[in-house]
């Protein structure tokens, strides 16, 4: 029987992570690295994939960038081919990748809608396609983590976010992430989906400034926001063997806000 440090371990496993070289999909880098896995950042641009890359190095974590854009149906294929050939295979897949746009129902532009909703959710089916069928499937054995958001649970408090196509699609990765469990449990693959709460970062700095830290706690029952270390745990218990008896769950990290 395995101790539970051994179970938390993730030498010898391989991670793809979208969204990788900054915020979210850096800390949760960071949370497989540490554990032992080599790790694949990917994002559209390479000067910030360079950037997290010796971030990560410098740490003592093996890693690698493909710069690739997931909206962009033939980037998906070229990333899932280049990892694999890099990688040799994906044990973790990583669908952290991301857009918003502020607007109000009312108005909201329809190219905004689009672009939101191919990134957030076409994208990330995509590519779990894509990694599913050349990688995990043959080797039955996989592990999915999907980060959707607590605006995927529920609407917007009024006057705070007008993100209906946002708040939409992350709706659609929580039902994404449960159906493909249901699918795919049968191959030794287990789908779950990460749902922060409010983390500080590039996508967020807009809402930040407008709200106000102080006004952004208000009914979270920690009365803080997330920082950088708190996806750390969960996405190490998705990724190893310590989660390998849990799939089609969705994990709120968010303070306790979905819980009151």
């Amino acid at each position: 029987m395995r101790t539970v440090p051994q179970l938390f371990d993730l030498k010898g496993r391989t991670a793809l992570i979208t969204g990788g070289s900054r915020g979210l999909g850096l800390q949760i880098a960071e949370a497989l690295g540490e554990q032992g896995a080599r790790v694949m950042l990917s994002a559209r641009k390479a000067s910030e994939l360079e950037e997290a890359t010796a971030h990560l190095r410098s740490r003592g974590i093996a890693a690698d960038w493909i710069a690739a854009d997931g909206a962009r149906e033939e980037d998906i294929a070229r990333l899932a081919d280049d990892t694999l050939a890099a990688l040799g295979h994906v044990d973790i897949l990583v669908n952290n990748a991301g857009a918003t746009w502020g607007a109000p129902a009312e108005d909201y532009p329809i190219d905004a809608w689009d672009k939101v909703m191919s990134l957030n959710i076409r994208g990330l089916f995509l590519l779990t396609q894509h990694v599913g069928k050349i990688s995990m499937i043959p080797r039955r054995h996989g592990r999915v983590i999907n980060v959707a958001s607590i605006a995927g649970l529920s609407g917007n408090a009024p006057g705070t976010m007008e993100t209906i196509a946002y708040n939409t699609s992350k709706g659609a990765v929580v039902n994404f992430t449960r159906t493909l469990a249901g699918e795919w449990g049968k191959y030794g693959i287990t789908v779950n989906a990460l749902a922060p709460g409010f983390f500080p970062s590039k996508m967020t700095q807009g809402s930040l400034e407008r709200i106000g830290v102080e006004n952004m706690c208000v009914g979270v029952p920690l009365n803080r926001l997330g920082d950088d270390e708190d996806l750390k745990g969960a996405t190490a218990l998705f990724a190893s063997d310590a989660g390998k008896h849990i799939t089609g769950q969705i994990l709120a990290v968010d303070g306790g806000v979905s819980a009151v």
